[in-house]
């Protein structure tokens, strides 16, 4: 796994360890990039499963958005996980996305999605997304990332 350092002289790099709990563990956005049909850069925060074992994001979408309509032209995506709050934190990098359109693929991954952000699969909107998921109206989007550059501002972590 290549990790650079996204802010020399102000924090240091998150290790391995710390991505993979960072990424796995947040509930925050992941927000991608992607390029719409003019070679315009559009920004996406959505919802994902992280999976530690496999280096992995994991997005659920309508296969009618305009993420999978970007995606279908240039796979290349690039994306950011990221800590609002002091200390600040955050995960960055470039991947290539994959659109997964088997339910049965699908299903179990955004099953973990739905848990991760609204607690239980029987909360009213986990019931709505898993609707489309099951009838195939929505895809799973695979990110495999090329490298992370990440960032870490907390007090134990200055550069000295």
């Amino acid at each position: 796994m290549k990790i650079l350092n996204a802010s020399p002289g102000f924090g240091t790099p998150l290790t391995e360890h710390e991505i993979k709990g960072f990424l796995a563990n947040s509930k925050l956005n992941i927000h991608i990039g992607t390029l719409d049909d003019k070679g315009n850069p559009v920004i996406h925060p959505t919802w994902y499963y992280f999976d530690p074992g496999n280096i992995k994001f994991y997005i659920e979408t309508s296969k009618n958005s305009l993420k999978v309509a970007n995606l279908s032209r240039n796979n290349v995506v690039y994306f950011c996980v990221d800590d609002p709050n002091l200390p600040y934190k955050g995960v960055r990098g470039k991947g290539e996305a994959k659109v997964h359109e088997d339910i049965n693929h699908n299903i179990p991954i955004a099953e973990k999605i739905m848990v991760r952000y609204l607690g239980s699969l029987a909360h009213p909107m986990a019931t709505s997304l898993m609707g489309s998921v099951k009838d195939g109206n929505s895809v799973i989007l695979e990110i495999t990332p090329s490298y992370f550059s990440t960032w870490d501002y907390g007090e134990k972590r200055k550069s000295t």
